[in-house]
C-alpha cells in the first residue's frame, strides 16, 4: 500500500508529464468522488467513480485548448490530504475566450488510494 506522500508525488508527477489517465488507474478508488466548486447548469457538481471523473477530464481536453500549465505541490496535511496548486493559460473551444486560470485541489487518501478530490477556484461574476 502506498504511502500518503507517495500517492501525493506520483499524482503530481502525473500530471505534470501529462499521464493523469494513468493515474485515474493506478491512485484512485474505484468509488472516488470529484467535486467542483461549481457546475453547468442543470448538472451536478459531484461525479462519483472513476468513470465519470475519466468522463471529466475527456471534456475538458475536448472543450479546453491548454496554452501553458504549472504544477505546485504537493502540500501534505496529516496523514490523509495533500493539496495541489494548478496554474493554466486556456482558451475554452467555441467561446474564443482566452483565461488565467488557478486552483486549488485538495485529494483525500485512504488505504493508499484517492477517495475524494475538491476543486477550489474563483467563479465568474
Amino acid at each position: 500500500m502506498k504511502t500518503l506522500r507517495e500517492v501525493a508525488d506520483e499524482l503530481v508527477h502525473n500530471c505534470k508529464t501529462g499521464n493523469e489517465m494513468h493515474g485515474l488507474e493506478t491512485l484512485y478508488h474505484p468509488d472516488a468522488v470529484s467535486v467542483e466548486a461549481g457546475a453547468p447548469p442543470g448538472e451536478s457538481r459531484e461525479k462519483a467513480g472513476v468513470e465519470a471523473i475519466r468522463g471529466k477530464h475527456h471534456w475538458w481536453k475536448e472543450n479546453a485548448e491548454v496554452h501553458s500549465a504549472s504544477v505546485e505541490g504537493p502540500f501534505p496535511h496529516g496523514d490523509d490530504r495533500f493539496a495541489v496548486i494548478f496554474d493554466m493559460d486556456v482558451t475554452m473551444k467555441g467561446a474564443d475566450q482566452r483565461m488565467a486560470m488557478r486552483e486549488v485541489a485538495v485529494y483525500h487518501v485512504k488505504d493508499g488510494k484517492i477517495t475524494r478530490e475538491e476543486f477550489f477556484y474563483a467563479m465568474g461574476g
